[in-house]
């Protein structure tokens, strides 16, 4: 997720432009390399021995490395699928072989529309942040991992220790690094370099698409800690996409006595509903203190934490009006940056109202949650597509007809 952002209308204006192969990016990457760097990649020159003798370098990975097939928008509706160079990891960097890469509605929105908020897309960015795949070459300071290790990649990586880092907020952090988040590029393409500190190495009973579906259950986990979800607690997730299907997975998995799911769309209640929803309800022509009573209806009180994930005014102010005395209400959804909520009925019943901004120090508990069956992210993956079929991808992400559609890098390996 990046940031949290509700999936644009599948009405948009405008056809998507050809996708098509470029023989170069029209610029350079912050993840490419000179193209003379990669000669003994490309064309097998230098000595074969030298490269099987390297304990840093998984050779058989490294004989498959013929082109980096990336997906890259230069603009509104211009999405492209290019060859980068292949990059050469700094000392505190692996390179990855990628394999699964999960669509976000951030994607589609760079894609459809060039920016979300003050990020602009500017030059040619490649897309994609939920991901995982497998080192192939070790920077040189790097101890804690090997070449063949399976990793989920946690997309935010902070430049600089500063006073955001030091208390262990570093998602704040105003410089930090993100995947696909101009002017920085992503990693939807077939090999990529990253810091080695935020590769996450995968146990063997979790999957990659589980470990690339790490990320927006990151932003679950952060929103429901936000929130303070805990035994007991009565949750309400408003919206039913990508992230409010996650936070309610972790809710339960936190404790949560009872959640009630809330949505415009009554497929993906029923989804909600299979993943553990112990009450669904289908937002129409009601006014927001409407659903906030069907809400205390359904739960026999208000609910103690509403974690709010469509961005959507009306929701938002369902979230208020629905949110018991002394309560919380954890905004998720990023939309229109001013909208009109009864702030005063917040304030005069102490409902506190706490921001999420991605997540930080998340990775190693969502791994533990997917390797002791604590949570099930399979279920949400609902559409799958070759690397090279990117644009069809991304249409079916904007058109709202799945849950994750996920991509998958290695033309050798489509498994999940």
């Amino acid at each position: 997720m990046n940031p949290a952002f509700p999936p644009p209308s599948a009405s948009a204006e405008g056809s998507p432009a050809p996708c098509y192969l470029a023989s170069e990016p029209e610029s350079s990457s912050l993840n490419s390399a000179p193209a003379l760097v990669l000669g003994c990649y490309l064309t097998g020159s230098g000595p074969p021995q030298s490269r099987a003798l390297d304990p840093r370098v998984a050779v058989g990975d490294m004989e498959d490395l013929i082109d980096n097939l990336s997906v890259v928008v230069h603009g509104p509706q211009d999405l492209r699928l290019e060859k980068y160079p292949i990059p050469e990891p700094g000392p505190n960097e692996v390179l990855l072989k990628m394999h699964s890469v999960g669509i976000c509605g951030s994607d589609v929105h760079y894609w459809q529309h060039g920016r979300i908020g003050d990020f602009i897309v500017k030059r040619p960015m490649v897309l994609g942040h939920e991901a995982s795949g497998t080192v192939v070459k070790l920077g040189s300071m790097v101890k804690h991992l090997l070449p063949g290790d399976r990793v989920a990649i946690e997309p935010g990586v902070p430049r600089c220790t500063d006073e955001y880092f030091k208390i262990g907020r570093y998602n704040l952090s105003p410089t930090i690094f993100f995947c696909a988040t101009p002017p920085d590029d992503g990693n939807l393409c077939r090999f990529y370099k990253h810091n080695a500190d935020f590769c996450y190495k995968l146990p063997q009973n979790v999957t990659f698409e589980e470990g690339a579906l790490i990320e927006p259950l990151s932003v679950g986990i952060h929103a429901c800690r936000r929130g303070g979800v805990t035994l007991g607690s009565k949750v309400l997730v408003c919206g039913a996409g990508p992230i409010g299907m996650v936070t309610l997975l972790v809710a339960k998995a936190m404790g949560s006595a009872e959640v009630v799911m809330i949505d415009v769309n009554s497929t993906r209640l029923e989804k909600a509903k299979e993943c553990g929803a112990n009450y669904i309800y289908q937002v129409k022509e009601e006014s927001p203190r409407e659903v906030a009573s069907k809400v205390e209806d359904l739960l026999g009180q208000k609910p103690d934490v509403t974690i709010e994930c469509s961005g959507v005014e009306s929701s938002i102010q369902t979230s208020i009006y629905a949110t018991r005395p002394g309560g919380v209400v954890v905004l998720v959804g990023l939309g229109n940056e001013m909208v009109s909520i009864p702030l005063v009925h917040a304030a005069a019943r102490e409902v506190d109202i706490r921001g999420v901004f991605r997540y930080c120090n998340t990775w190693p508990i969502a791994i533990s949650m997917l390797s002791s069956k604590s949570v099930d992210v399979r279920p949400l993956v609902t559409h799958r597509f070759p690397l090279e079929e990117a644009l069809k991808a991304f249409e079916t992400s904007s058109k709202g007809l799945g849950i994750k559609v996920m991509l998958k890098c290695d033309p050798n390996d489509q498994n999940p």
